[in-house]
């Protein structure tokens, strides 16, 4: 008898029917079905006895790529109804896909994904035919509450519609080619074995051609593997490459996770209403929707009267008639409901005529009618069911550190056994493991907390986290490693809700971890210093979030026990240092890991080679991002030039402390950076602010304190409008410049203050209120008492003797009486020009 193909729409009760039907009905020797072939020897996992749903997990890693991917199986899905079926006529069961980890599988984390959804032309010419609102209702109207009679024609028919003349990607056919093959196996067997081949109806018409079985129902032979013995040459799974990782194992699921409503890209919507259509039938089915909504509401004490439930009812059994069903549809029952219990007009279409996840703003009735109808069954495992080293690894560090209660912990960082209570927690966290959350604690390594409290609270969730988190590694260190590691090579998404962020290494945001699937991962690049940006460049947002990404991986790995970590995770950090575009989100970086690499003795990071790979990556990028950095635009007469970047400064100020309390650490010595310190101060299309900044790293470097340079290079800037910008860049990386006894801080002719003096009061009115502003803004890097100080200095030039701090107090803001006088000076100038001026 030839192979009898069975094409499927994934978590289908109707397709579910049929594949039972078929099965009892032809009693075949092969069942070959839909999914991990890597999984056959261990397929009694299976029919341990779970609580469906449940899934299967594959992960794959290598040096050059990472994937995970789901095969969710529920008690209404074809694939499963196959295995239970075959198993019990006695037949040999065999999965017969690709691994989960194969190329083919890129981008996608769900083998049971919608393929005909990548193919929509032809479904959108149906549901236009039919008058639906898309996919969903157009598959309810012509199989789910339609008659089972002839229902394998209609399906064969509607998925050689679907699939045409189109070519399948690159993935499906490499999927199609090889599950093509485990069927002419399973033929070449002697004594004309029946074979019953279950997939998704996309494939269908394309394994029958590659087997060559026509929908008559002829057998073209077609190449086989052959047979041994009377036992079919099964096809080689394909391996692993060499050093990859590699797994799969069962984790419980949820409706949650099934309902495309919640984003997941599954097979069918609604997965709690189709379960009733499973169990009960379909007129049962809507009733119990029914049932559940109103209860819900109720629940929450939204008013349901009976007035509304009978109009509900009435509304469902008119649109039922009205739309040609033979029995109520899942749509018809949703829209009755709303048309009786929402009274307000709706600002967005009801979700259920769109695929994809609930908008914001969704109207509450509507929100409780897709909870229902989504249901909230959760599966569980088998005790006796395999699973990964980490969840038992877990389990006994928990136990072992009093961490297995629900209530709240509270920590002191100080003592060894809370700290290590600490670590075991966070690397949980990092893992995004649910059932313990913090609280309190230090946001980051500048913060002076040293006790953490941390909630416990039950979490069904967490066995299948901690199963898919086994991908990761054996052990909890392990795999936090790995996922920091991940996360510092780019090649994870940061969760928004870390515990630090690079704009304050004191520390901002509170959160937890979470994790996700990571398909498709590019490798790492090679780590060293890439080119210095062109000239021109303006380093963007980007290059500020790859920076918070950056500490809070930083400081997470600080949390977790950065003395444990391996070589991988080093070299990730500093690769990834060396690939930031900012220079102010990377000095807020450098300036944490030095804090924590010099003074840090409570989270054991003091002279750590994690943080003395980042200080290296950081000092040699952020060196790199000076020299190639440009003003935004070149200063110009009655302008008052660029802004200043405070945070590019406070990045030059980083890398000086670098280098003044870090030099081993460093592979760039001091006399090096002091070189490229001076090209700097000495570049004219490098901003202002930068060069003056540039001009002291040099000066704090190299010990020089000549004081005619000073002078020699403030002369030598091209007007008054940058002059300020210039301070500015000086003063945030040394104040000594203006402050100190002798030297270029005294007041002599050749020292800075008096320069500054000359050339200020060789300004013009104009001159002077075009720089005003910036020279105000360079001199705020300086504390009242050393202004005071300077104000001193100033007076001791005119021989003025007197109190400078009443030089500081002035009855007015000093810009609005800047403000003033340039209005005087206007008015003064419009008056001379038709001659009405005074004289003066």
């Amino acid at each position: 008898m030839p192979a009898v193909f069975l094409g499927v729409r994934h978590h289908s009760p109707a397709c579910a029917r049929l594949v039972a039907a078929t099965i009892e009905r032809l009693r075949p020797s092969y069942v070959l079905v839909e999914g991990p072939c890597d999984l056959n020897g261990r397929l009694e996992e299976l029919f341990l006895g779970h609580e469906l749903p449940v899934a299967v997990f594959s992960h794959y890693r290598d040096a050059e790529r990472a994937a995970t991917s789901w095969t969710p199986l529920c008690d209404y899905s074809p694939e499963w109804v196959a295995l239970l079926a075959g198993r019990s006529v006695g037949a040999d069961v065999r999965f017969i896909d690709l691994p989960a980890w194969h190329p083919a599988f890129a981008e996608r984390a769900n083998r049971y994904a919608d393929a005909e959804a990548r193919y929509t032309e032809v479904t959108a010419r149906l549901c236009a035919r039919f008058g639906v609102d898309g996919v969903d209702a157009l598959w309810d109207r012509l199989f789910e509450v339609a008659d089972d009679e002839d229902l394998a024609e209609r399906l064969d028919t509607y998925f050689a519609s679907v699939r045409g003349d189109t070519r399948a990607d690159d993935g499906d056919r490499a999927r199609e080619e090889f599950m093509a093959s485990w069927v002419r196996a399973a033929l070449a067997v002697p004594g004309d074995p029946t074979v019953v081949v279950v997939t998704g109806g996309f494939h269908q018409p394309a394994l029958r051609s590659l087997v060559g079985v026509t929908n008559a129902g002829g057998s073209g032979g077609g190449e086989s593997g052959g047979a041994v013995g009377g036992a079919p040459r099964w096809p080689e799974v394909p391996g692993a490459a060499e050093g990859a990782l590699t797994g799969s194992y069962l984790v419980p699921y949820s409706f949650r996770q099934l309902d495309s409503f919640a984003g997941y890209e599954s097979g069918m919507p609604s997965p709690g209403y189709y379960q009733r259509v499973w169990d009960d039938g379909v007129e049962a089915a809507a009733d119990g929707l029914v049932r559940a909504v109103v209860s819900r509401l109720r629940a929450r004490n939204h008013p349901v009267s009976t007035a509304d439930l009978i109009a509900a009812r009435a509304l469902t059994r008119g649109l039922t008639a009205l739309r040609g069903h033979p029995r109520p549809a899942r749509t018809d029952v949703l829209d009755g409901m709303a048309g009786a219990l929402v009274g307000e007009d709706l600002d967005q279409p009801l979700p259920w005529t769109t695929r994809g996840t609930l908008a914001p703003g969704a109207h509450p009735v509507v929100v409780e009618m897709l909870a229902a109808s989504g249901g909230d069954r959760v599966g569980a495992l088998h005790p006796a069911t395999p699973r990964p080293p980490l969840v038992a690894d877990v389990a006994g560090r928990l136990t072992a550190l009093g961490l297995t209660g629900e209530g709240p912990f509270t920590l002191d960082l100080t003592r060894p056994a809370d700290l290590e209570r600490s670590r075991v927690l966070h690397r949980l966290r990092v893992l995004g493991i649910p059932g313990y959350e913090r609280t309190e604690g230090p946001r980051g390594g500048a913060d002076p907390r040293f006790t953490e409290r941390w909630e416990g609270h039950p979490a069904p969730a967490r066995d299948a986290a901690l199963i898919e988190a086994g991908a990761y590694g054996a052990t909890l260190t392990e795999a936090a490693e790995a996922r920091l590691t991940e996360r510092a090579r780019g090649t994870a998404p940061v969760p928004d809700d870390s515990l630090a962020s690079a704009d304050a290494t004191t520390g901002t945001a509170p959160g937890t971890g979470s994790h996700g699937p990571s398909t498709g991962v590019p490798a790492p690049q090679a780590p060293g210093p890439p080119p210095p940006p062109p000239p021109g460049a303006v380093p963007g947002a980007d290059g500020e979030v790859d920076a918070e990404a950056l500490a809070r991986t930083l400081f997470d790995a600080v949390l977790c026990g950065v003395e444990r970590l391996s070589d991988a995770l080093l070299g990730a950090l500093a690769a990834r240092v060396r690939g930031l575009r900012a220079a102010g989100p990377l000095g807020s970086v450098l300036a944490t890991a030095l804090g924590l690499w010099r003074h840090d003795r409570v989270f054991g990071t003091v002279r750590s080679p994690l943080l003395a790979s980042v200080l290296d990556g950081a000092v040699e990028r952020l060196l790199w991002l000076f020299e190639g950095a440009r003003a935004s635009r070149p200063p110009a007469p009655g302008t008052t030039g660029p802004t200043v970047d405070l945070a590019r400064l406070a990045a030059v100020a980083a890398v000086r402390d670098a280098l003044w309390h870090a030099p081993g650490a460093l592979s760039v010595a001091p006399e090096a950076a002091a070189s490229v310190a001076h090209r700097v101060s000495l570049d004219p299309a490098a901003p202002p602010d930068l060069r003056g900044a540039a001009f002291g790293l040099r000066r704090c470097l190299t010990g020089e304190h000549d004081p005619a340079a000073v002078g020699t290079a403030v002369r030598a800037l091209p007007g008054a409008a940058v002059l300020g910008d210039w301070l500015a860049g000086l003063f945030a990386v040394t104040r000594d410049e203006m402050t100190a006894a002798g030297g270029s801080g005294g007041s002599g002719p050749e020292s800075l203050i008096g320069v500054l003096d000359g050339m200020v009061g060789a300004m013009s009115d104009e001159e002077f209120l075009i720089g005003l502003p910036a020279l105000r803004q360079a001199f705020v890097f300086f504390p009242p008492r050393e202004r005071e100080r300077i104000a001193e200095r100033l007076m001791e030039r005119r021989g003025v003797r007197g109190s400078a701090r009443s030089l500081l107090r002035t009855s007015a803001d000093p810009l609005l009486l800047a403000r003033a006088a340039a209005l005087e000076q206007q008015v003064t100038r419009r008056l001379d020009h038709y001659g009405l001026g005074t004289a003066r």
